[in-house]
């Protein structure tokens, strides 16, 4: 073998040289352009960016209504309420009088279907589960009878106008 190696011409090996790659700027890639279209491509991207602020304008003003409509429905309703707990208490009074006790039973009705056509929910009564979301817990009871995190009793009734809630309820929670 020592033949073989001695015939083939010694070259030193070095490592592969690197040949020099032509770097391509910005300006090579792309052919250049004349003022006139780079006038044109600045105008055309203001107009752009001009547009989607106005789309973006037109879309929060729209939202920012909606929702002034709604908060608007639910002060109405907050305002209304004291009525609904006068109402809730005259109720709930013994009384002898059954025109008084009829008359307040036709008031109640009434204002309820009010509610119900504005959209309003009313919530909370003894036996849901205490939800922190829905319900406010002012008093807490240890108790047998009722589960975990189950509302014993209402205090105050709690209304919701879609997914806004316009008053907390008022409830005792069983631990």
């Amino acid at each position: 073998m020592e033949k073989d190696e001695k015939q083939i011409p010694e070259e030193k090996v070095t490592e592969a040289q690197e040949l020099p790659v032509e770097e391509e700027t910005q300006e090579e890639a792309a052919p250049e352009l004349s003022p006139f279209e780079e006038k044109y491509n600045t105008e055309h991207d203001n107009y752009l960016r001009l547009a989607a602020e106005y789309d973006n304008y037109r879309k929060r003003t729209l939202k920012e209504k909606e929702a002034s409509y709604t908060n608007g429905k639910a002060d109405a309703v907050a305002k209304l309420l004291p009525v609904y707990d006068n109402l809730e208490r005259a109720l709930n009074q013994p009384t002898e009088d059954e025109a008084y006790k009829k008359g307040v039973e036709l008031t109640m009705q009434e204002l309820v279907k009010i509610f119900a056509g504005l959209g309003v929910e009313v919530f909370g009564s003894p036996g849901d589960v205490f939800d922190p979301n829905l319900h406010n817990a002012v008093m807490h009871t240890e108790s047998e009878e009722f589960a975990e995190n189950t509302v014993t009793q209402v205090f105050q009734k709690g209304f919701k106008l879609g997914d806004k809630i316009v008053r907390f309820a008022m409830v005792q929670v069983a631990n």
